[in-house]
Order: structure tokens, then C-alpha cells, then sequence
């Protein structure tokens, strides 16, 4: 009876606390749990008191702000501006955040550092950026590239990584972070300036220092130089959005050659033949063609097109619209949260709730706001501009995926049954038939 008892209390407590994770953060079971910093109205779920879903508002997945400059008059000379769970309690749950990053000219250093739980996938939207990371022992290995405005890089999860202005002028870059919560471990400060501090034996043995050296006050170059330092460390610390590597890394390949290992979906290169290259994309300044139906472009930057994002859990895409009305059309992404910054003009987006209360969350974003679509739920953007609109958005997947909800509908191959169709959305079959032609 006893044992039974022991179940019992036990099963009780897995069916109100679950941390099983197979996602970047804990998998919800809701549209989406908006963060409470009290208990009235809420309930407890991974990690963050979640609002009563019926006061909800749109405000709950908003954020503005990011069109504005960080100040980068300090030690490192950047700025890192966070649109995380802190900032728009609707992501709690949702496992993504964004941050805009400024540089000063000359130098400005985004210092080495790693992300405990989120890989980070970075655009340069200005200037040019020498960035790298580093992988984990024995190999140690610096993968580094130049990025200049439009190149897209990749930082895998748990990875001692850094960006470095080597431009005369100031530099941007956004990023998406598959986690609600990433967290920053920036090295030196860790190491050097733990409280309270480490033995300086400790450091003086782990860094094969002099114990006459001053450890406390390094600041400035020796300060970057003990941080190169620390590169020969490596973390392997990994909680990515799709199932969790085993490794740093694993390079997508299209066939089996220096493969021999199938991981997540997708054949891994060896990691010794493992470039920067395959962490890079170029060409996210270049506009998208509008001059379509519904007067929008999508550019991805997903695993297929940076391989290094195989089992990484995060990706990337630019879309353009056309002034007057391009819409990206209704649609979900089945397995990923988006988050969304608008670079340029002014969107009307929103999304719906699933059944049975099908509430449509809506706001009108200008550039620099921000806006979060829960993972499957059904959403969209509509430019009310009269010129074109840019945004940039990061989600939680290596490979989303998309559904139109239109074409999905009506223009499936072989069709739906338009009888099916006529008595789903109480129309004549004749207008379902209209329908199915123009898809």
C-alpha cells in the first residue's frame, strides 16, 4: 500500500510539474502562457506565473524600442538591447528572444561570452564585423568570418563566441536566440570578476600565469587578450529548440560522403571538415521581389541555406512588402514561435487563438517594435504604409516550416472534396470550386 501511496503522491506530482524538454524551453501544452510576476489569476508552468489567458492583451506580446541606439560609451564599446521574456511576458513558454546590438567605430567588442541554453543566429544590418567562435575541448578550433551588413552568422548553443568591429563607423546587428531566457556568461567577468572572487591559485595554475600578475585589474587590450585566453576552455552546455544535440555542431549534408552518423533529420558532416562557411549566409540586404499576388517576399535562412544550423534549434528570415497593402498572408509555422522586428514602415499583424475562443490579438507596428506569434497559431502582417516595409523575424526551429492557410485550403494537390470544403466553410459549392481555380 505503501508503494502505491509513494506512486500515487509521485504521478500527482509529474502531472503538475513536468520538466521533460525536448524544445529550447520547456514545451508548452497551451497557445501560450503570459508571464505574472504575482499569483493572482495565474497558475505555475516552466518556470514563470502565467496570466489568466481571458486578460491576456496584444500588449502581452509587444515591445518597442529597437529602432533606437545603444549607448556604447563603456569599457568593451557595445550595447546589447534585449527583447526577451523580461521585456514581452507573452514569450514565457515560447522559447525565442531577440536583441539589437550596437557597436562603436574602431573596435567596438561584443566581448567573448557564451549562451547556456540558445544557439544565436546574427544579421549585420550596418557596418562590418569580424566574428568567431570556438568549439569545445580537445579540438578548441576558431571558426571566424568578416561580416558586412546582410551576412547572416550562426553561433551554436554553449560556444565561447564574440563580435568585433574592426569598421570606421558604428555598427548594428540583430539577433534571435532560441530561448525565452538564454542567459550570458561574458568570461572575463565570470572568471576575473566573480563574487566572491576565485583563489588566485586557482586562475594562476588553470591560466599558467606568473602569481606575481595582477589578475584583478586586467581591463582594456589585456583584458581581450586574457579573454583569448579563456577560448581554449570550450562549453558544451546545450538545451537547443529541436532535439538537443550531442555535440557542437552537425554540419547538414546532402549525401553520405565523410557523414555515417544520422542525427535529427538530417545527415552531420564530420566536424573535422566542419568551415566557417558552413555557419554563413550572405545577402539579407537584398530586397525581396514584391511583384507577386500578395505583394510580399519571404527570404529564409534556415538549415538549408546555413547547413551549421543542423539540430541548432533557431533560424532567420527577411520579408519585404510592397507599399499599400502587401500582406504575408495568413499562415503557421508548425514548429516554431516567431519573433518579429520591423526594420522599415508600418504593419497591422495579429494572430488567433486556438478553438474554442479563436481571439484575434492585433497591433499596429512601426519600426523598431516588436512582436511575438506563438508557435502553430495561425498569423499574419498587412503593410498600411504607403511605401515599401522590411522586417527581420527569428524562429524557433532550424526548419519551421510554413502553412498557408489558403492554399493549404484550396489549393491542395489532389484537391479537397469541395463538399468537405462547402459544408467546413458554409459555402456554396460552386464558390468553393471558384476558389479551388485560383490556387
Amino acid at each position: 500500500m505503501k508503494g502505491m501511496n509513494s506512486f500515487l503522491v509521485t504521478f500527482s506530482l509529474l502531472a503538475l510539474v513536468s520538466t521533460l524538454a525536448s524544445a529550447s524551453d520547456p514545451s508548452s501544452l497551451q497557445d501560450f502562457c503570459v508571464a505574472l510576476d504575482g499569483t493572482k489569476h495565474a497558475v505555475f508552468v516552466n518556470g514563470k506565473f502565467c496570466k489568466d489567458p481571458k486578460l491576456v492583451t496584444a500588449d502581452d506580446f509587444f515591445f518597442s524600442g529597437l529602432d533606437k541606439a545603444g549607448n556604447t560609451s563603456n569599457a568593451v564599446g557595445s550595447r546589447v538591447t534585449p527583447a526577451n521574456v523580461d521585456q514581452i511576458p507573452g514569450l514565457n513558454t515560447l522559447g525565442i528572444s531577440l536583441v539589437r546590438i550596437d557597436y562603436a567605430p574602431n573596435g567596438g567588442l561584443n566581448p567573448p561570452h557564451t549562451h547556456p541554453r540558445a544557439t544565436e543566429i546574427l544579421v549585420v544590418t550596418k557596418g562590418k564585423l569580424y566574428a568567431g567562435f570556438v568549439t569545445s575541448n580537445p579540438d578548441n578550433r576558431l571558426l571566424t568570418k568578416v561580416l558586412k551588413t546582410g551576412d547572416v552568422f550562426v553561433f551554436p548553443v554553449g560556444l565561447i563566441h564574440f563580435q568585433f568591429n574592426i569598421g570606421k563607423t558604428n555598427a548594428i546587428a540583430l539577433a534571435g536566440l532560441s530561448s525565452q531566457n538564454p542567459g550570458v556568461i561574458t568570461i572575463a567577468n565570470a572568471v576575473f570578476g566573480s563574487k566572491p572572487p576565485i583563489n588566485p591559485d586557482v586562475l594562476t595554475k588553470a591560466f599558467k600565469l606568473d602569481k606575481e600578475v595582477d589578475i584583478d585589474p586586467m581591463k582594456g587590450v589585456q583584458h581581450f587578450l586574457v579573454v583569448f585566453s579563456l577560448l581554449i576552455l570550450g562549453f558544451t552546455l546545450a538545451s537547443a529548440s529541436d532535439p538537443s544535440p550531442l555535440q557542437d555542431f552537425c554540419v547538414a549534408l546532402n549525401s553520405t560522403k565523410h557523414a555515417g552518423i544520422f542525427v535529427n533529420g538530417k545527415l552531420c558532416k564530420d566536424p573535422k571538415l566542419a568551415t566557417s562557411d558552413d555557419f554563413f549566409f550572405s545577402g539579407l540586404d537584398k530586397p525581396g521581389n514584391t511583384s507577386n499576388a500578395v505583394g510580399s517576399k519571404v527570404t529564409p535562412v534556415n538549415v538549408d541555406q546555413i547547413p551549421g544550423l543542423n539540430t541548432l534549434g533557431i533560424s532567420l528570415v527577411r520579408i519585404d512588402y510592397a507599399p499599400n497593402g502587401g500582406q504575408n498572408p495568413p499562415h503557421t509555422h508548425p514548429r516554431a514561435t516567431e519573433i518579429l522586428v520591423v526594420t522599415k514602415g508600418t504593419l497591422y499583424v495579429g494572430f488567433v487563438t486556438s478553438n474554442p475562443d479563436n481571439r484575434l490579438f492585433t497591433k499596429v507596428l512601426k519600426t523598431g517594435d516588436v512582436f511575438v506569434f506563438p508557435v502553430g497559431l495561425i498569423h499574419f502582417q498587412f503593410n498600411i504604409g504607403k511605401t515599401n516595409a522590411i522586417a527581420f523575424a527569428g524562429l524557433s526551429s532550424q526548419n519551421p516550416g510554413v502553412i498557408t492557410i489558403a492554399n493549404a485550403v484550396f489549393g491542395s494537390n489532389p484537391a479537397i472534396n469541395s463538399e468537405v470544403l462547402a459544408k467546413a466553410f458554409k459555402l456554396h459549392k460552386k464558390m468553393v470550386e471558384y476558389l479551388q481555380t485560383q490556387f
